[in-house]
């Protein structure tokens, strides 16, 4: 091959690999919308897969999902209630939590959990079912491997990035209100923190929030089964995590950012 078309070559390769994933997991998603609202989707494996994806989602980032909060009730809110008061200004407290906490650092920091904990798994499952030959075993005996190993995953991710996501917030606004209360940061009670809270909550946070949660949770899936499964027999596990979490976080940071910018 010569010289010039080598190096176009290694200039569209990075790019041409991400159209491919991000085509890959546009199709997916597709196929989960359409093929989770058909009962007969539903079989017997499919249920049980769903179940025990679920159980290692939700135990295997839970409690990642309420240290990490606790700390981010200290750094944020606690941080928050006290300098607001300091400045005379604590009934900003809901406004300027809402925008930050519950928008944008809850759904991503959910999300890198959920990723690291269950991504990564997923990763590795996936890829030794590639490189073994195990797809081509499962697909001559019938059985659909979407249907089989990816939906239910997915819809499972989606379901614990939700529950976890909102753990998360009760969990760092319970601590960085008791941190408050505790060093005399703030003078209210909880009831009345959180109804200003509440009332700092516009319409569409009560459609953002959980759309943002049930999306990255099924990104972190799709994009943890398409390196998995794309991988060839020489990758070894210490190839695939790196490229794993790293397509994993992109989604998560990208869908985030994407639903704030459309909700503005």
């Amino acid at each position: 091959m010569p010289l010039p078309m080598r190096v176009l070559e290694r200039i569209g390769a990075p790019v041409r690999r991400g159209a491919e994933v991000a085509l890959s997991v546009a199709a997916l998603s597709l196929g989960t919308v359409v093929e989770a609202v058909w009962p007969g989707t539903w079989r017997r494996s499919v249920r049980a897969e769903f179940r025990r994806c679920l159980r290692q989602a939700l135990a295997g980032g839970l409690g990642t999902t309420l240290a990490t909060a606790a700390l981010v009730g200290l750094g944020i809110v606690y941080q928050a209630l006290y300098w607001l008061g300091v400045a005379g200004q604590q009934g900003l407290a809901g406004s300027i939590l809402v925008a930050v906490l519950v928008r944008e650092v809850a759904p991503v920091l959910v999300g890198l959990v959920l990723l690291g904990r269950s991504g990564m798994v997923t990763v590795v499952e996936f890829g030794e079912v590639a490189a073994t030959g195990q797809t081509r075993i499962l697909e001559g005996q019938g059985l659909d491997l979407f249907q089989l190993l990816v939906l239910p995953r997915t819809l499972a991710y989606a379901v614990a990035g939700f529950t976890l996501g909102v753990l998360f917030l009760a969990m760092a606004l319970a601590t960085g209100h008791l941190a408050a209360a505790l060093l005399g940061a703030v003078s209210g009670s909880g009831g009345e923190f959180l109804a200003n809270l509440i009332g700092a909550l516009d319409r569409r946070d009560f459609a953002l929030l959980p759309l943002k949660l049930l999306l990255i949770g099924a990104l972190v899936a799709l994009t943890a089964a398409v390196t998995g499964l794309s991988s060839t027999p020489h990758e070894k596990p210490e190839h695939l995590l790196p490229r794993g979490f790293v397509r994993g976080a992109m989604a998560v940071l990208t869908t985030s950012a994407a639903l704030s910018a459309a909700a503005l």
